[in-house]
């Protein structure tokens, strides 16, 4: 009997550490989320004010990017802060890693956490669901 309570108590762990982990709350909302279209769509518009585009991770692919480093080594939240400091908090900011599927990025988190922050208002990911081949280079959407 005793036996069959360790093991079921070792279950109810198990599945409540899992349940626990499954519900991890992201640094940003659903609607700062941007779909890749959506991004080059206004970097494609000449009448539209370019979001400041910065890439956390390996390299600025999207045309127009500023390569911070990848947001996982500290060094590189320290050049991603300092691109950051002169800017509004108010202007539109969007951050993309493209390393790998984006919910298992070791990028993306850490930089968002740092826009939130400093304080800033318009902040969102890009939304590379596998990864920057798949979801935007294979989409012919414009490069550096």
């Amino acid at each position: 009997m005793k036996i069959f309570q360790i093991f079921a108590f070792t279950l109810f762990l198990m599945a409540a550490s899992i349940s626990f982990a499954q519900s991890k709350k992201e640094p940003w909302t659903d609607s700062q989320i941007m779909e890749p279209s959506e991004l080059a769509w206004e970097i494609n518009n000449p009448t539209r004010a370019l979001p400041l585009i910065i890439s956390i991770g390996p390299s600025a692919t999207i045309k127009g990017s500023v390569d911070a480093g990848a947001a996982s080594e500290k060094a590189n939240i320290a050049k991603l802060k300092g691109i950051l400091k002169n800017e509004k908090k108010t202007r539109e900011i969007v951050i993309f890693c493209g390393c790998c599927p984006f919910d298992k990025c070791p990028n993306i988190r850490p930089a968002f956490a740092v826009l939130n922050k400093m304080g800033f208002k318009n902040q969102k990911v890009l939304g590379l669901q596998k990864n920057i081949k798949v979801n935007w280079i294979d989409m012919k959407y414009p490069v550096n």
